[in-house]
């Protein structure tokens, strides 16, 4: 699977409403281990991740996450933005993921997320 791949199912499983399902997206693009970081949370381990992107769903019915940008990668890392678009069409600020790959599986070892624009001084 592609870098790209890895990361547009991970993206979809931000969308996913059944948590089953949710999982199966997760297994096919994080490491078991993953750590997922944001400035609200800090979660380790596909289930707690699961649980997390629940409880954001939870307040966005029928939102979803789109990668709004290419991906950048090097040395094991990676990054790309994303955007919530709600249901009914108004989209949040563009976020930003930084992204560790494990090197034997592909997988998403570690995201730190980012939310909103990067400010200017």
């Amino acid at each position: 699977m592609t870098l790209e791949e890895t990361i547009d199912i991970y993206c979809a499983a931000w969308s996913e409403r059944d948590p089953s399902y949710r999982q199966d997206l997760l297994g096919r693009s994080v490491a078991e281990d993953v750590r997922y970081t944001d400035p609200e949370t800090d979660v380790t381990g596909i289930a707690a991740l699961v649980d997390h992107i629940s409880g954001v769903l939870a307040k966005r019915v029928g939102a979803k996450i789109l990668r709004t940008s290419s991906i950048d990668s090097h040395h094991g890392s990676a990054r790309f933005a994303w955007q919530m678009v709600n249901a009914d069409g108004t989209v949040l600020p563009e976020g930003l993921d930084v992204v560790w790959i494990d090197e034997e599986t592909g997988k998403l070892r570690t995201v730190l997320g980012f939310f909103g624009a990067l400010r200017r001084e």
